[in-house]
């Protein structure tokens, strides 16, 4: 069932040399399957999760890949070896302690350069619209006015999500967050940015969200959004699997 895509026209930009894939979760959302698999590999589309985020990377042109690894990390390093020969993948350990997203950037932070990098969850999964969606988005990142470049969805075409959304996207492109608690914002982050490592400074110790860079970048108006033009879809629980695979069925 893995959807095979055509080649599609290149927007232009420079596309990161370096992705770091999120891949160090618990995955509970995903019990009983993460009983004896970290949720990277949990199969969607005839292949593990992680698998079709590094089919993307592969496709966008990036061959360097920083996968944090926590969860049943000798079986995920296992795979990505087999299947990721061609690619140079860079282990960052959080074997003794599970560092969450923010936190897993700084400890990843001595693998990841200087230069702009793509940042990917390894447990959603998206298709393509008319334009590689990393290619495009590397097309709108401005080093001289962006911290972060967040790939968004409408809220309305969220598959499977059961959030109220997360951020407003003005029509200069900076974002700004959900307004209160109770309150509906239109698009969904999809897990999917780039950053400059150049915000990854003054962190606390120990594990926390990447929301704090967000927030400061947003504070500082260096936070931009780009709408994905593809399908998305929201991989957290096993319910959402035939979900998302009768969605690509259908085409």
């Amino acid at each position: 069932m893995s959807r095979q895509l055509a080649i599609r026209p290149d927007p232009g930009g420079q596309v990161p040399q370096t992705a770091m894939v999120m891949a160090a979760g618990l995955g509970k959302r995903m019990r009983p399957l993460t009983a004896t698999r970290p949720k990277p590999l949990v199969e969607v589309a005839g292949k593990p999760l992680i698998d079709h985020v590094m089919d993307r990377l592969r496709a966008s042109g990036i061959q360097r890949a920083v996968v944090n690894v926590h969860y049943l990390a000798d079986a995920l390093e296992a795979h990505l070896a087999a299947c990721c020969p061609d690619m140079d993948i860079v282990i960052s350990d959080e074997r003794a302690r599970l560092m969450e997203t923010g936190g897993g950037l700084m400890h990843a932070r001595p693998l990841l350069g200087d230069a702009p990098l793509l940042v990917v969850n390894s447990d959603n999964l998206w298709v393509d619209g008319p334009v590689d969606a990393i290619r495009l988005l590397a097309s709108r990142w401005n080093d001289a006015t962006m911290d972060v470049l967040l790939l968004l969805v409408p809220l309305a075409r969220a598959n499977n999500h059961r959030g109220q959304g997360d951020f407003h996207l003005g029509p200069d492109g900076r974002i700004t967050r959900r307004r209160g608690a109770g309150r509906v914002a239109p698009f969904v982050y999809t897990g999917i940015q780039i950053l400059h490592p150049r915000i990854l400074v003054d962190a606390p110790e120990g594990p926390f969200s990447t929301n704090l860079f967000w927030d400061r970048a947003i504070e500082a108006g260096r936070a931009f959004g780009m709408v994905h033009q593809g399908l998305w879809f929201d991989v957290g629980t096993p319910a959402a699997i035939p979900a998302t695979e009768a969605m690509l069925d259908d085409g």
